[in-house]
């Protein structure tokens, strides 16, 4: 594999120029003046004088590098220093299982756009959902920049990549006010409060099964921090950072869970796994006890994501601020009114029916 081109890095540290790079596989540093002393402008001349010899050697592209050398110890590596967790996990899995089998061996430069194109129209061929091949596409697009970014190619052959017309798009469906209330009615107390607290405060189930006894108050529930795959992690996004109102049904049921918890202490989870240590299994709690349950009641269909976009249209029903429904979600605005919120046909009835009502009589 090719020795990379680099630019090195120049920092401040206790009022020192530090420059840092690499060289033979060893990360090097060396102090190049006090700040006050010496001008940014000298400290990174500096640098470059000491980068020069180093990046005249590097060589060319290796006709050896194969597209699975340079994801492994290059763009992963990188790029998975800013991911999340969640992020992290999601993205690893995608290129095991949809794009190491087929490009692994492959060299670097051995790709064409028509070949990547026909990869993604065969992947939505075979039923992927329009989510998970738009993700491809998007990991393709940043592999291949980053391959053009490090002197392996001159061009980047996914940059003109689209999504399949045939992928398929999800339906997104919500419940309406009589099908939340057979939703609630099909199940026990625990189960029926953490369904309550999807639909009625809009919490994803990460952070309903993150909650501590500690995190509740008498108006809301501050959400810091969520459950992905049985790992504390902390929110999805920024946004997701925040304090969750809660209805006061929904906190009325909270106290009476509370009086027949075993653990009640601040630090204690509210919905504990049977040893208590451990926040309940979203999956475990689903496949037992909710999946069946609103099967037998006809609503099969529903499930976490149903319950979420059912919160997000019916406040959005309710309430004519959007900005209010977005902060209860943990989203951007755009967010909120763009993916999960549906406006029903009698509310779209009525607004058509007032721009007509508006036209001047002829």
């Amino acid at each position: 594999m090719r020795r990379r081109y680099q630019q090195g890095s120049l920092t401040k540290v206790d009022g020192n120029w530090i420059a840092q790079w690499w060289e033979v596989g060893h990360r090097r540093k060396r102090t190049l003046g006090r700040v006050s002393t010496v001008k940014k402008a000298q400290a990174q001349a500096a640098l470059d004088a000491i980068l020069a010899p180093i990046n005249s050697r590097a060589s060319a592209p290796s006709p050896s590098t194969t597209w699975g050398e340079f994801v492994k110890q290059t763009y992963l590596p990188f790029y998975s220093r800013k991911w999340k967790l969640s992020t992290k996990m999601t993205n690893e899995d995608r290129f095991r299982v949809h794009l190491m089998p087929l490009y692994e061996q492959r060299a670097l430069g051995s790709f064409s756009r028509d070949e990547l194109q026909d990869m993604l129209d065969a992947k939505a061929q075979a039923g992927l959902s329009y989510s998970v091949v738009a993700h491809l596409r998007w990991d393709l697009r940043q592999v291949f920049r980053m391959a053009v970014q490090e002197g392996h190619l001159l061009r980047n052959p996914a940059e003109l990549l689209f999504i399949p017309r045939d992928a398929k798009r999800p339906e997104h469906t919500v419940m309406t006010l009589r099908e939340v209330q057979l939703c609630f009615a099909a199940l026990e107390q625990r189960e029926r409060l953490i369904v309550k607290l999807a639909v009625l405060a809009g919490l994803r189930p990460g952070e309903i099964f993150g909650l501590k006894w500690g995190h509740l108050s008498e108006t809301h529930a501050h959400i810091r921090q969520r459950v992905y795959r049985g790992k504390i992690d902390s929110p999805k996004t920024n946004h997701s950072l925040r304090k969750a109102a809660l209805a006061a049904g929904v906190l009325g049921d909270l106290r009476e869970w509370r009086s027949i918890s075993r653990d009640t202490s601040e630090d204690a989870w509210v919905f504990p796994s049977e040893t208590g240590k451990t926040p309940l299994s979203r999956d475990n709690l689903w496949r037992r006890h909710i999946g069946p349950r609103l099967r037998a009641a006809g609503l099969g269909w529903v499930d976490f994501h149903v319950m979420r976009r059912t919160h997000a249209t019916l406040m959005n029903e309710i309430h004519d601020d959007p900005k209010l429904v977005a902060d209860q979600l943990g989203h951007t605005l755009d967010v909120s009114q763009n993916v999960y919120t549906r406006a029903s046909v009698a509310r779209r009835k009525k607004a058509v029916d007032a721009l007509e009502s508006a036209l001047p009589v002829m």
